[in-house]
């Protein structure tokens, strides 16, 4: 079955770097950071993947309630995000994008925790995995995880940005564990 949608995407400018968000008519299915692999060609691949076939369409009107809660984020107005998502992935990287969305603003937590949340207590790898593969992230907030001995591991954007998002939430002042 063929999905008749286009995709809209657009960028916006944030203190660490060009945003570009891309979504479906259901929502968003991918935000992608400066520095990550061109945004097209993994937008190219995901619409493929997923049998879209009606384009890729700049449309940054369309994005206007994405970008304005991505900007509250960064003004410090705003501590979650209430965006619809078009998350498409395993049982199990769903599972661990959900956990993501627990960990409060300014708090960090670990790849263990997070296995033991989901009731993979064992599946530490795998979670750093999912993680790995999370479409959006600054949405579903895996910047806040980090290794069982607080060390800043992989990030999407790299290192650099991790700890800016987490400085920025003040997560490193108070270097927290949820």
């Amino acid at each position: 079955m063929s999905d008749k949608r286009s995709v809209s995407y657009g960028e916006l400018s944030t203190p660490i770097g060009p945003v570009t968000v891309f979504r479906t008519e259901q929502g968003i299915f991918n935000l992608q950071l400066a520095g990550e692999e061109p945004a097209c060609k993994n937008v190219q691949a995901w619409m493929k993947k997923h049998q879209c076939n009606r384009g890729l369409i700049q449309d940054e009107a369309g994005l206007s309630d994405a970008f304005a809660q991505i900007e509250e984020y960064f003004s410090g107005q705003r501590e979650e995000f209430d965006l619809a998502l078009d998350l498409r992935g395993s049982q199990f990287q769903r599972l661990v994008w959900k956990a993501l969305e627990t960990i409060p603003y300014g708090e960090l937590s670990t790849y263990k925790r997070i296995a033991a949340q989901i009731g993979s207590p064992k599946a530490v790898r795998a979670i750093g995995n999912a993680n790995n593969q999370n479409p959006v992230p600054l949405i579903l907030p895996c910047h806040r995880v980090v290794g069982s001995n607080g060390a800043m591991v992989g990030y999407v954007g790299g290192v650099e940005k991790k700890r800016s998002l987490l400085a920025h939430e003040g997560a490193l002042e108070t270097a927290a564990l949820s």
